[in-house]
């Protein structure tokens, strides 16, 4: 590990946090008062400064910057999450949403659990999760029995905050790669090629910070078309409108109010958001395509036609469900297309409290959580393109029993899947499962009393970054009731899930924080065997002849 290049990504990271830190402070200046605004968001950019430039000024070479390598792409990418999301959690602990040092008459124990609360819901927003703690009995900004909406009762600027983490999280995997680690085009594009699976990269602009450019100017022109469409044809409020269009487009969840959209009952508002979160779970460079006029190119892909039937699928099953359960038909597909594709995209919203809805319906949200959308979304879970692959292999090898002799290839898009790739995809399935295995058994130990389908329910939301989960954690309730333990093993489990793994594993790999100089002897001495070796064998050749 080059530790000085790692801490020159890491560095800048911190440098560019201060910037929508310091926007947020300056609205909450204006919207909630000065003292707030210092109180809460003066420390968090002071923090983020003070580290960033440290890190730079004393823990980098002058050549740093030519250092880079994959192994420091992918391990600045995994900490950057984490340490984004401790400066993140400042302004919620110091500005009141939950116990902190400026909580009158604080105790030592609720101060400490006000700062896991706030580093989950720090956690939660920057990896577009959108569970949350806020509730009246971790908040002091709530009374119990007084305050109606426990979340619309936080000062605002704190609200755009937690929107805005969202927002900026959304694409922080697709996006990272490309922007703060573009120089090494090798690392940076091959993060960047396992998220945007679709069309090549290279079909959109030649360059790789080009492409980002454009991904990130397609991104915020559908976050202000979706907050104009909230206020102007929905008639929501224009801060309400704001934060909602921010929580979309990411597929976060995060809502102003404690009953989410199921608070303002409203059909056209459900419809506009409906639209925008299909379009979060659709591979932004498809979107592109389609709207620099190549629709035909778009509808050939095979992941979003996958994602048609997907979604199609779903709706049908829960309707018919819910029909026969005697719901109202009409308002059962409305309802029923508002949830799938908000867990289905992870975005997870609610509109009604599904976690009523019969055992069947449930057992298809728990399927969406866990698969989520396209790959080169915002979206989370594993990926419909995964799980495509995924069945085309189990399909070969199923094949190869009755046509052994038989070559048979794997294929996305009419091209052929690399073996390496192919191995890639299993290995990940693999280890998802595995992980998905563990943290079950993990949190059943922290939530003893819990339900199995709350235990199954809590890790698949986490791992798919979908937010509320099933009955006790469903729609209609907050996680305030987990304790410390449990809120940073499921914290840890949304981090994982929106690094896809990968990034983790290699972040958490001993070997990949090996100092550089033992690495390099190390594979001297390998060099070296392998050269003593191929010359014995040569010399043994040779006797052989003689």
């Amino acid at each position: 590990m080059r530790y000085d290049v790692l801490n020159l990504i890491l560095g800048w990271t911190l440098i560019a946090l201060m910037v929508p830190l310091a926007i947020c402070g300056f609205l909450t200046l204006i919207l909630d008062g000065w003292q707030l605004a210092a109180t809460a968001f003066l420390p968090a950019v002071l923090i983020s400064g003070g580290l960033g430039a440290a890190l730079l000024g004393f823990f980098t070479r002058t050549d740093s910057s030519e250092r880079l390598r994959d192994l420091e792409a992918f391990v600045g990418v995994g900490l950057v999450w984490p340490i984004t999301v401790l400066i993140g959690a400042i302004p919620y602990w110091l500005g009141g949403v939950f116990v902190g040092p400026m909580t009158d008459g604080a105790g030592l124990v609720d101060m400490a659990r006000g700062f896991a609360n706030s580093w989950f819901e720090s956690m939660s927003g920057f990896t577009t999760s959108g569970a949350t703690v806020i509730a009246h009995n971790m908040s002091p900004n709530c009374i119990p029995g007084t305050t109606p909406d426990c979340i619309n009762a936080q000062p605002q600027g704190l609200l755009l905050w937690r929107s805005l983490t969202q927002w900026l999280g959304g694409m922080g995997v697709v996006m990272l790669g490309m922007l703060v680690l573009s120089r090494i085009m090798g690392g940076g594009m091959a993060l960047a090629r396992a998220e945007l699976t679709g069309p090549s990269l290279s079909r959109l602009r030649p360059k790789l910070r080009q492409t980002a450019i454009v991904l990130w100017s397609l991104y915020l022109l559908l976050t202000l078309v979706e907050l104009l469409c909230l206020k102007f044809i929905g008639g929501m409020s224009f801060f309400d409108s704001v934060n909602h269009a921010l929580t979309t487009m990411p597929s976060g969840g995060f809502s102003t109010r404690d009953a989410s959209i199921g608070f303002y009952n409203s059909a056209t508002i459900d419809t506009i958001i409906i639209v925008f979160m299909f379009l979060a779970g659709v591979n932004f460079t498809l979107i592109w395509l389609a709207g620099s006029g190549n629709i035909k190119q778009a509808f050939r892909d095979e992941e979003f036609r996958t994602y048609l039937w997907y979604i199609g699928i779903a709706v049908a099953i829960i309707t018919i469900t819910l029909v026969v359960a005697n719901y109202a038909a009409g308002q059962s597909l409305r309802y029923t297309l508002f949830t799938v594709l908000s867990i289905g995209t992870s975005t997870g919203y609610s509109s009604t409290d599904y976690g009523t809805w019969p055992v069947l319906a449930r057992l298809v949200l728990l399927i969406l959580m866990i698969v989520g959308a396209c790959a080169g979304s915002t979206s989370g879970g594993l990926k419909l393109m995964r799980i495509r692959l995924a069945l085309k292999i189990a399909f070969r090898e199923l094949s190869r029993i009755a046509q052994p002799r038989k070559v048979q290839m794997i294929r996305m898009n009419g091209e052929v899947v690399e073996q390496k790739q192919v191995g890639l995809i299993v290995g990940m399935l693999f280890i998802w499962v595995a992980l998905f295995a563990v943290s079950v058994i993990l949190l059943a130990f922290f939530m003893p009393d819990e339900s199995f389908e709350t235990i199954i329910s809590v890790v698949a939301a986490s791992l798919g970054n979908t937010g509320p989960a099933l009955d006790a954690y469903g729609p209609s309730q907050t996680w305030a009731s987990m304790d410390s333990g449990a809120l940073f093993l499921t914290s840890i489990l949304m981090w994982f899930g929106r690094l896809e793994l990968l990034t983790a594993i290699i972040v958490l790999h001993p070997h990949s924080w090996r100092k550089e100089e033992k690495a390099d002897g190390e594979l001297q001495a390998m060099a070296m065997v392998k050269r003593i070796m191929a010359d014995r064998e040569d010399d043994e050749a040779q006797n052989k002849v003689a």
